[in-house]
């Protein structure tokens, strides 16, 4: 078993990186995070046509590159190191990866090639305004109508839910959670975009009123599905957030030798050398469960949900603590809103939350492992 990466695996994350300081700097980020959509459009659509990123592990049969979950982390793990503003993890991850386990060819032959084309900004919605992660938390009522379904209810925090053209729905039927598909401009469908803490990440509230909706898959085994699919976010998000930890790390690294105090580099004072050095160790540790992770959901055994669980709790804390410790070493200028430290901040903290805080997940994997 080897878990170093292959030199085609090295070669992709060069392009991708060599791609992202193009089309993802600073200056491009603050931008995008000020609009409406959230997004380039232009940068989105050469993502797909000349990237073939939205594709990269959809199979080929519906139009994508067929790769496995290692690609797709190294591409997250660089997404996350540049916080590019996109629909990416909402489209490619959490609705691409529910149809992909739906067991439902007809709805995958239908929706995952748009998808693969960067055609279709999807999403999945199954979070409520209670805020909880788990299966009791999904109270929307799907009722039967004709040979369709309506939904009535509200779904919070869906990740671009303002501008998909495809959204997931999660609600419950007679025989359980089921999951449905509802068009962006559906009728009865109501979007509001929230004000978010992470505004490289927007979210959205979307309330439904008599939608009408289509089922995917078997009714009342939708939460067999998201429980895959929550596992496979949870890992995705790991590799982002070790990547966004990386460059924090490398950002505090490089200040530290170049900003002088008392005549010297605050790199050699040894609290500093403390900070930086514990600062590696969470990263390397954080990058160590995220690729573990990855390697599980490249291989979909029996480990992946107890070292999800394991990924999303320590890569959560690590990458929290190194963009404190970055704001800490950079002093006032780390403070302020032109330093761009705060903005890897603000995504720590939003991802912390995100699919589960890591208490949470700790409960969840003792659960899983028996605890």
């Amino acid at each position: 078993m080897n878990f170093a990466f292959t030199d085609e695996q090295e070669e992709l994350r060069s392009t991708v990186r060599a791609f992202l300081e193009s089309k993802s700097s600073e200056e491009a980020v603050r931008e995008q995070m000020e609009t409406e959509a959230g997004y380039d459009t232009a940068v989105w659509k050469q993502m797909a046509e000349q990237m073939g990123l939205q594709g990269l592990h959809i199979p080929e049969e519906y139009g994508g590159s067929g790769f496995g979950y290692v690609e797709l982390g190294i591409v997250l793990e660089e997404m996350g190191r540049s916080l590019i503003c996109a629909p990416f993890f909402s489209s490619v991850v959490l609705a691409a990866n529910t149809l992909i386990h739906s067991g439902d060819d007809a709805a995958k032959a239908e929706y995952l090639p748009g998808i693969a084309s960067g055609e279709t900004i999807a999403t999945l919605a199954y979070t409520e305004p209670s805020g909880k992660w788990d299966e009791a938390g999904i109270e929307m009522e799907a009722t039967s109508s004709g040979d369709g379904y309506t939904l009535s209810g509200t779904k919070m925090f869906v990740i671009d839910g303002h501008t998909a053209d495809l959204i997931i729905v999660a609600a419950r039927t007679g025989a359980g959670v089921s999951l449905f598909a509802v068009d962006g401009d559906a009728s009865g469908l109501t979007r509001t975009a929230l004000s978010t803490m992470d505004q490289t990440r927007k979210q959205a509230k979307l309330e439904f009123e008599n939608t009408p909706a289509k089922l995917i898959g078997t009714e009342g085994a939708g939460w067999s599905v998201l429980e895959t699919v929550l596992d496979l976010a949870a890992v995705s998000l790991a590799a982002e957030q070790v990547g966004g930890a990386q460059k924090t790390l490398e950002m505090a690294v490089e200040y530290a030798k170049v900003r002088v105090q008392f005549g010297r580099p605050i790199g050699s004072f040894q609290a500093i050398k403390h900070k930086c050095a514990d600062m590696l160790l969470e990263v390397e540790s954080a990058k160590s469960a995220a690729y573990y992770g990855l390697w599980c959901a490249s291989e979909m055994n029996d480990e992946l949900p107890s070292v999800a669980s394991l990924a999303k709790a320590y890569c959560s804390e690590a990458y929290f603590h190194a963009t404190a410790e970055n704001i800490q070493i950079h002093g006032g200028i780390g403070f302020t809103w032109e330093h761009p430290a705060h903005l890897y901040f603000k995504r720590a903290k939003s991802s912390e939350l995100m699919f589960g805080d890591p208490t949470y997940h700790r409960e969840q994997l003792a659960q899983r492992i028996g605890i």
